[in-house]
């Protein structure tokens, strides 16, 4: 059963930046986009790179290893749509994001 899990104050989220987290010691990246914030693995499903040390343009996160490129909405590989890194709905309540693992 998936829970809910706080990983951080919304104000420490900036937006546009990637953040690491680890709740349950799990490597995750959040992004807050507006109103929203993505939680993603933080490893390319390439080679395992941390994609905490990437690019955001938009909605597209650039791995800094081999520059694959994938779409923080839902994790899939911009070039081959089949291949995708794994999100975790992500929720804001009280001014703190919950991640659901």
């Amino acid at each position: 059963m998936d829970r809910l899990t706080e990983v951080l104050e919304l104000s420490k989220l900036p937006e546009g930046k990637l953040s690491a987290v680890f709740p349950k010691g799990l490597p995750v990246i959040l992004i807050r986009r507006g109103a929203e914030v993505f939680a993603l693995e933080n490893r390319c499903a390439h080679m395992g790179c941390p994609l905490a040390a990437g690019t955001l343009d938009g909605y597209t996160l650039q791995c800094p290893c081999h520059d694959w490129r994938f779409d923080i909405r839902n994790g899939k590989f911009i070039d081959a749509a089949e291949l995708a890194i794994r999100t975790y709905a992500a929720e804001i309540k009280d001014g703190r994001v919950f991640v659901r693992i």
